[in-house]
């Protein structure tokens, strides 16, 4: 099924998400969190997909379990979009500029799930977040879709590197989420993710 829905309630989150990844960038970002809400805004966007997204969060304590929790929410409804892989291109890559920042994302949606990140932040928090929560939204969200990801970012502007890591991830995997011409193949030797 390609347009997924995914709701998952703890105590300490409630979280909805609906992915359509043939849509044209249709975005609805509601998680309490600011800048949070900027960049999976940003990269629903490039990346082509009708993202709606509402997020209620213990943001009393911290934002860290809304990031988190969005990164997996968002990581099954990949997962429900990929399915068993028919038709999907699998494999994708984008490089984004932004000013002076550059950042790349290679996907293999696959079934592995893997996330190398490389690049730093100089300051501790970008807006209310702390940097080191991108890396676990990512990795949750990989986890979960079972996704292989790497992403490389490098830059002077903190804002500027973190939307272009965002923009890059949406760029690439609207493209590996794509369906190819033979809606019935599976991209791999095995027959099977």
């Amino acid at each position: 099924m390609r347009n997924v829905t995914i709701k998952r309630e703890t105590k300490e989150t409630n979280i909805q998400i609906k992915l359509n990844p043939d849509g044209s960038g249709k975005v609805l970002v509601e998680s309490g969190v600011p800048f949070f809400d900027h960049m999976l805004t940003a990269m629903a966007k490039h990346g082509g997909l009708d993202l709606t997204c509402t997020a209620k969060g213990d943001l009393g304590v911290d934002c860290h379990h809304t990031i988190e929790d969005v990164g997996i929410v968002f990581g099954d409804a990949v997962k429900g979009v990929i399915g068993d892989g028919h038709g999907i291109q699998r494999f994708a890559h984008a490089v984004i500029p932004m000013d002076e920042s550059l950042a790349s994302v290679t996907l293999d949606c696959g079934g592995r799930a893997y996330l190398v990140y490389t690049g730093t932040f100089g300051s501790r928090t970008l807006g209310t977040i702390p940097v080191d929560i991108f890396e676990h939204f990512f990795y949750s969200l990989c986890t979960r879709a079972g996704i292989t990801a790497h992403i490389t970012f490098s830059g002077k502007n903190d804002h500027h590197k973190c939307e272009a890591v965002f923009k890059a991830f949406g760029i690439a995997l609207g493209q590996a989420l794509a369906l190819n011409k033979d809606k019935k193949m599976i991209r791999s030797t095995k027959g099977k993710f």
